[in-house]
């Protein structure tokens, strides 16, 4: 019954297909629940779709389609070793099963297993040579280790295989970005939107690019595709945001204002965010790394002076920075690293149960500095070329940064800072691929900023002396003066090209990419006043600290 639906299907008799489907599952009653199941997990209802799966299981535990199933909703729901093992089962029980095997290439390369992850990828392309999806997942992560070369060269083989492959447009498109290739991107990108015109994840790549001019017909599709009722929540936020963006460069700022709120407001629905657990989570940081602690430690982790990170909020001119130290021939730029906050998972697993991060930080004997210090540098190889120093910009170690110092004592730490409100707003404006879900609501903005500064007073006072905040502002307008204060701060020797940081060519992953491949420009400067009479709970909420802050 299966296959005649897969005929009929085939056929475009649509009724005919479904109700063969349905006569078939209703030989199976365990199908018939994980289809039940799979709808559930489509439409977000993620415990009901587990509930139903592992019911299904229990009847039939070896069913790889309900390991699979699993294994996904696990994934979902960030238990990665979870569903790790779950797929690792359903190849066990049929090796021939591409679709497993491409799912567990991807759960590995989410925890970083690469060399598994293109062990399991080549099975899928080896099973269906004849299709694009294991050229397509081995270049998604390819990407991910940074071997954008090999990456191309993957999605390229993917459109070998089928030209309109709507995920490999996708994933070339986004390779080419990181890389710098400009013109070829945004190619990949029209080309996702001449496949699928509603495919709004294209549209919304295309204005992330931020120097990307959308025209009149370009706009007109993405607001008749916005006002249909029958888009997606998260389509509809894509559009509205690329829709923003295109608003913005026109300069009618009332009207790029009214699609930011409710590209924003959608997503907002879709994120989970708790204020009152960010503020319980810093009060821990705040009270373990206090000054006794810090002095305790003082010195006696790994001494390498190599690690160099910035830190801050997105959209924060850390980009910015990150491209002026990866211009000095002595630097590696990488990109945002997962591997310090690994660490402190790392840190609470080596503990008894109920002794978690940040406590677990109290009883670090001096060897285990060392250890974990060492283990950061380990790590981080695979990022890294023979360069005396690296960089690590991942944003949200500012939360870390006591047990950075205790595990990297020479590591320099660089606060990127910005106008609170230039701050808060540039990150409304941007749609994040994922984390940040306090970054879709005004006051919720602005809490976490104050959360972000309250941390950082707390650093400066317990390690006085050790970070240097660098203001967007200041290094717009005194370029010189600011870069030779950055690499006096890191202790490296005065090169010209750290000023012509727009000709290094390098790949960068953040939004701001294609910014920083032109010369510094002061646009960007008070861009919160185009948004003032819409912003009045920000500035309510941000009043604490914008007492201290010039405006003008």
């Amino acid at each position: 019954m299966i296959k005649l639906g897969k005929i009929y299907s085939a056929l475009g008799r649509k009724e005919e297909s479904e109700e063969s489907y349905k006569a078939a599952l209703a030989l199976d009653p365990i199908q018939e629940q994980l289809a039940s199941a799979t709808q559930l997990f489509a439409r977000g209802e993620v415990e009901e779709a587990e509930k139903l799966c592992r019911e299904a299981l229990k009847e039939k535990p070896d069913d790889v389609n309900g390991l699979r199933l699993l294994a996904s909703i696990a994934s979902k729901m960030e238990q990665k070793q979870d569903a790790i093992i779950l797929l690792e089962r359903a190849v066990e029980l049929k090796p021939k099963f591409s679709g497993a095997w491409g799912d567990l290439a991807e759960s590995y390369s989410e925890v970083d297993d690469y060399g598994k992850a293109l062990d399991a990828v080549q099975r899928v392309i080896k099973l269906q040579p004849q299709l694009p999806f294991g050229f397509m997942i081995r270049g998604g992560i390819l990407g991910k280790m940074s071997d954008h070369e090999g990456a191309i060269k993957s999605y390229q083989d993917a459109l070998n295989v089928e030209p309109d492959h709507m995920g490999s447009n996708m994933g070339l498109g986004n390779v080419l970005k990181t890389v710098g290739r400009f013109e070829e991107s945004v190619a990949a990108y029209k080309k996702c939107i001449e496949i699928q015109p509603l495919f709004a994840e294209a549209y919304w790549s295309l204005a992330n690019l931020k120097t990307y001019t959308f025209d009149e017909s370009e706009i007109k599709k993405m607001e008749e595709h916005a006002a249909n009722d029958q888009m997606p929540i998260s389509n509809k936020a894509f559009f509205h945001i690329a829709l923003a963006n295109a608003k913005e460069k026109q300069k009618d700022f009332g009207e790029a204002w009214v699609h930011f709120q409710k590209g924003n407001d959608l997503r907002r629905e879709e994120e989970v965010y708790d204020s009152v657990q960010t503020q319980v989570t810093h009060d821990d940081l705040i009270e373990v790394f206090d000054e006794e602690l810090i002095k305790s430690k003082k010195g006696k982790g790994c001494q390498s002076q190599a690690p160099i990170f910035i830190v801050g909020l997105p959209r924060s001119g850390s980009t910015l920075i990150e491209q002026i130290l990866a211009s000095h021939s002595q630097v590696e730029g990488t990109k945002e690293l997962p591997d310090l906050s690994l660490l402190t998972r790392k840190l609470t697993r080596s503990r008894p149960q109920g002794i978690k991060y940040p406590k677990a930080a109290k009883d670090m004997t001096d060897e285990e500095l060392i250890e974990f210090g060492e283990s950061y540098l380990t790590t981080t190889k695979k990022y890294r070329t023979n360069k005396h120093y690296f960089i690590d910009k991942m944003p949200n170690n500012f939360a870390h940064i006591g047990f950075l110092k205790m595990i990297l004592p020479n590591a320099k730490i660089i606060n990127a800072q910005r106008n609170p409100l230039d701050s808060c707003i540039s990150s409304y404006k941007q749609l994040f691929y994922k984390g940040q879900s306090w970054s879709y609501d005004l006051f919720e903005i602005g809490e976490y900023y104050l959360e972000y500064q309250r941390m950082m007073d707390h650093w400066h006072q317990v390690i006085p002396g050790e970070i240097l905040d660098l203001k967007y502002d200041n290094l717009i307008n005194n370029q010189q003066h600011e870069t030779e204060r950055l690499l006096n701060y890191c202790g490296l020797e005065w090169e010209e090209g750290c000023l012509k940081f727009y000709e290094t060519k390098r790949s960068i992953n953040t939004a701001s990419s294609e910014q920083v491949r032109q010369p510094i420009y002061k646009g960007a400067m008070n861009a919160w006043k185009n948004y003032e009479s819409h912003i009045e709970p920000l500035i309510e909420t941000l009043e604490p600290i914008l007492n201290a802050e010039d405006l003008n």
